[in-house]
């Protein structure tokens, strides 16, 4: 008997679920089938965005290892044009990377002001990556070494010369650097000490160090030669990318 009234409360409770499905598909029919409509319109608008976005990421790489290609080929000027062309109109990364080569030539062919300019375009570019634009800032540090206001490179470098930064170990160099073209020696022998001991600077800094902490020496007691100091190298192009864009390679922490 209780199994007959619990088969029938089920069946009139089944019932009644289909009666109130039933009213709601009558009411709100034309919203759920609009509701279905938009979400495949939806999914179908995202993959063709997708698919010509990856299209489109694929060109410009191509048009990117085209252009690093004429570059390692010797054909200058058609490389910084196929530079300047990815920079105006490629994707973002590309074009970031593209801008970073064509100050690396103005650079290297000793057109500084264009250089500058050039790498200052990345770092104020809120949508280029952050490591590219510690990069450009580094270079534009480079290239103010002994001109300027020392306040001024203190500000552009000691944001590169934390603990967490991928470029310390050049940034603190180049504080270093910039504090003895100022006369700050005692400035300048705080931030060069600690690298001939750190096992992250390479042997290349660490001669450069040598060097001009040798200058140091001579400077404090009153024998400074008119050997120049050595500057660390920052006008060549940024390195070459592979075809996905990702920036320069940090140095090791």
């Amino acid at each position: 008997m209780a199994d007959d009234r619990d088969s029938l409360l089920r069946e009139v409770d089944e019932e009644l679920r289909r009666e109130q499905m039933q009213k709601i598909w009558e009411r709100y029919n034309g919203l759920i089938l609009g509701a279905a409509a938009l979400i495949v319109v939806g999914v179908g608008g995202f993959k063709f965005l997708e698919s010509r976005r990856i299209a489109t990421a694929e060109a410009a790489g191509a048009e990117f290892a085209a252009a690093l290609q004429m570059s390692e080929d010797n054909k200058a000027d058609a490389a910084a044009k196929a530079f300047e062309k990815i920079a105006v109109s490629g994707p973002a990364g590309y074009a970031s990377l593209a801008r970073l080569h064509v100050a690396g030539a103005h650079a290297k062919a000793g057109r500084t002001a264009e250089a500058l300019t050039a790498y200052q375009s990345i770092i104020n570019d809120s949508a280029s990556d952050g490591l590219l634009r510690n990069f450009a800032q580094l270079q534009v540090a480079s290239l103010k070494v002994g001109e300027g206001d020392f306040t001024e490179q203190q500000n552009r470098l000691k944001p590169l010369a934390g603990e967490d930064s991928a470029f310390k170990i050049t940034a603190r160099e180049l504080l270093g650097l910039s504090a003895f073209k100022a006369g700050k020696l005692d400035e300048a022998r705080k931030h060069y000490e600690p690298l001939l001991i750190d096992p992250k600077a390479s042997r290349a800094i660490q001669e450069r160090v040598k060097i001009v902490m040798g200058e140091i020496a001579r400077a404090e007691s009153g024998t400074a030669s008119p050997v120049k100091a050595a500057v660390p190298d920052a006008t060549s192009p940024a390195p070459a990318a592979p075809a996905d864009a990702k920036p320069p390679a940090p140095e090791k922490k």
